[in-house]
């Protein structure tokens, strides 16, 4: 579970001081899904990063299980993400000279074990999002939605506890986007993730239980009982 209290960014850009969070509390239940959205510069990245542990608060807590991901060491951080946070972004980031199945592995390279091991599990995760056969393909020889499929393996394959995404159908077209989302949303059920999603498609975010809307670095939460 994520508890964050009173987290507060601020940047300085020039003599200009920016307030990117401002004094956001913010619960998100084990297996919750959530959506956040905002004007270009609301905050929204922000808090991703600070859910991911990919930035520490300027104050408060960003807990997940009990544990301040702003109080840990830079080691104990990144062991902390490669062990339980998934990541998917809006460019993919995919290795154009790997194949899939090589881009796939790179998630577990940090957690050691065989290389056959790994072999057989970035397959495998292949295979659940759909790409079983497409393996030895690059990057380069796929469309945009099978990329970001490849990204979603990556993400899950050392089997996090939570999946994070930033703009992940953003340089989609209609189709591509509904193929990327129900991916996402079968691997949300299936394995109990916690799934928190930026995105400033309203169609997307009408599709989540739980809206996080930023602006000016301030959080409103909105239920929806129809999703």
């Amino acid at each position: 579970m994520y508890t964050l209290r009173d987290v507060t960014k601020r940047y300085t850009r020039g003599k200009k001081t920016v307030h990117a969070l401002a004094g956001v509390d913010l619960t998100i239940e084990d297996g919750g899904r959530l959506v956040i959205q905002g004007p270009t510069g609301g905050g929204k990245s922000t808090l991703l990063q600070m859910l991911g542990g990919l930035d520490r608060p300027t104050s408060g807590s960003v807990e997940l299980d009990g544990v301040d991901l702003a109080k840990l060491s830079e080691a104990r951080l990144t062991t902390v993400r490669a062990q339980n946070i998934g990541f998917v972004f809006q460019s993919f980031n995919l290795i154009p000279t790997l194949t899939a199945q090589e881009n796939v592995e790179t998630a577990l390279v940090p957690l050691g074990g065989k290389a056959a091991e790994r072999r057989r599990r970035a397959a495998e995760a292949l295979d659940s999002v759909g790409l079983g056969e497409r393996l030895g393909h690059l990057p380069g020889e796929m469309s945009g939605g099978q990329q970001q499929r490849v990204a979603i393996a990556r993400a899950l394959v050392k089997q996090p506890k939570v999946l994070l995404a930033d703009e992940p159908t953003g340089n989609l077209d209609e189709s591509m986007r509904d193929e990327v989302m129900e991916v996402l949303e079968t691997m949300w059920k299936e394995h109990g993730l916690t799934f928190i999603m930026v995105t400033h498609d309203s169609a997307i975010a009408r599709r989540a239980p739980r809206l996080a809307t930023i602006r000016k670095g301030k959080v409103t939460i909105t239920e929806n009982a129809a999703a």
